[in-house]
């Protein structure tokens, strides 16, 4: 199918294999959304999420050993849910533009749209401005100060959450306000400030404990924080949801979510776009270096998303972003030169991890912090995947299909007793 928005009744009949009139039929039943078209007041279109979901149904029925197999691998959809949308090329929080979003909204109102579809709940959300650690927190700051700051979230949050008891209350807007407190906290603890040191805002917060003095620090630290937030059922976001469906407190879902984006496969990958950054040093090896990688085989890390054939709009929404506000400053032509040497060799766009390492390059921001910022952002994206889930009060817990030894067969080779 088509990469659109909408298709018209004959586009999506024609997608799903039925007649125009069993199209209506899936949209009286509420299977399918549409809403008037642009060409009459008896035109109407027709959501292409739905007919997608349709389609994938439809092929589960017919084979659901093959669906099942390809589920868990960028396959079928296995969860419902209303919070990101990944389509045609584009992301949507609740329906609103991503993009748009980092071009115009805070992280705190980010937040508060993501968890609640609400907007002005942000001012009262993060109505408290202390950036300090609690109290059990600041008996071990000497042990904090000596690790990185990904060890220095997940040491913290246990330890802030046996502070926290009105972490166990799962109504939508108390999730929400212990997700505000552990956003504040996490910042706190990727700067260190002491307790009473307070700002207005999250990105701002950064920007005072970096010590930046670009203007346009605190408004690219904004956007990248935006584009972090979510990105669907990513393997962090689903082992949040995970531990959510157990019944575990938000403190742990962000825990189990920063597990799982460590992983070179996941967030840690922008650990390996540093390593790039730092081996090729000035803009003018940018070729060379990208040339003696594909030589040697070695992979290139930073560019493509299986979900982006045309490239991931987060990494060039921010890259842009970054080569506008600073185009002089030498971490941002190291990036612009990398990305055209791997979009002439690779044919490959920078995606978000590329770009989260072009921003703290041209920030001059320390080694860490790209995936520091993604753990950030992406903390909203795993406190809204705990809220949906605690709403469905089940558990996940898929089944295996055994491929083992069978019993009675432990002793004994399959050929046994011809």
């Amino acid at each position: 199918m088509r990469k659109t928005l909408f298709l018209t009744a004959a586009e999506a009949a024609a997608e799903l294999g039925v007649t125009v009139q069993t199209l209506y039929a899936y949209v009286s039943r509420g299977l399918v959304r549409s809403e008037a078209g642009d060409t009459g007041k008896r035109s109407r279109r027709y959501a292409a999420a739905d007919i997608r979901r349709l389609k994938e149904q439809q092929e589960m029925r017919r084979d659901p050993k093959k669906a099942a197999d390809g589920a868990l691998d960028w396959g079928v959809p296995i969860r419902d849910s209303a919070l990101t949308l990944i389509d045609g090329g584009r992301c949507w929080y609740r329906g609103r533009d991503v993009l748009d979003m980092a071009a115009g909204s805070t992280v705190e109102q980010t937040a508060a749209w993501f968890w609640l579809e609400d907007e002005t709940a942000a001012e009262d959300l993060f109505a408290e401005s202390s950036y300090g650690l609690p109290t059990r927190l600041e008996a071990a700051s000497g042990l904090l100060d000596s690790v990185t700051v990904m060890e220095r979230f997940q040491a913290a949050l246990p330890l802030a959450a046996a502070d926290d008891l009105q972490a166990y209350d799962f109504r939508p807007r108390h999730v929400a306000e212990t997700g505000a407190r552990i956003l504040r906290m996490m910042t706190g603890l990727a700067i260190r400030p002491r307790n009473g040191q307070a700002s207005v805002s999250l990105p701002e917060t950064l920007r005072m404990g970096w010590k930046l003095d670009s203007p346009a620090a605190a408004s690219l630290l904004r956007a990248a924080l935006v584009l972090c937030a979510d990105h669907e059922l990513n393997v962090s976001s689903f082992t949040a949801r995970c531990v959510a469906s157990a019944g575990s407190s938000p403190y742990a879902v962000v825990g189990a979510g920063l597990a799982a984006l460590q992983g070179i496969k996941h967030g840690g990958s922008s650990e390996r776009v540093e390593a790039m950054f730092r081996e090729t040093g000035t803009p003018d090896r940018a070729g060379r270096v990208l040339a003696e990688r594909i030589r040697r085989g070695d992979s290139v890390p930073g560019f493509g998303h299986p979900l982006y054939p045309e490239g991931d709009p987060r990494g060039r929404f921010l890259l842009d972003r970054v080569s506008a506000a600073l185009p002089d400053a030498p971490g941002t032509r190291l990036a612009m030169d990398l990305a055209a040497g791997a979009r002439t060799m690779l044919h490959e766009e920078p995606n978000i991890d590329f770009a989260l390492c072009a921003l703290s390059a041209a920030l001059d921001l320390p080694p860490g912090t790209p995936l520091t910022l993604f753990a950030l952002g992406r903390a909203i994206g795993w406190v809204g995947h705990a809220i949906e889930e605690y709403q469905t009060d089940s558990l996940i817990r898929p089944r295996a299909r055994y491929t083992g030894r069978l019993p009675g067969f432990l002793n004994e080779g399959f050929g046994a007793g011809k």
